[in-house]
């Protein structure tokens, strides 16, 4: 079930390929959204920014 509330602007990396293989967010309010662009219907994780920071900086 896709629990994402709309509407949503997604972006993705612009280095990222045509061939739509890639992560893409949106700004929710005061949480992030990411979901896979090949599957956008397959549900969204939500993350809060703080989340997301800590994620990034451990990735």
């Amino acid at each position: 079930m896709n629990t994402t509330p709309t509407p949503a602007t997604w972006r993705k990396s612009s280095h990222s390929n045509t061939e739509r293989e890639c992560v893409e967010l949106a700004a929710l309010g005061g949480a992030v959204g990411i979901r896979d662009s090949k599957a956008p219907d397959a549900g969204t994780l939500l993350l809060s920014r703080r989340a997301l920071a800590r994620l990034l900086t451990t990735v």
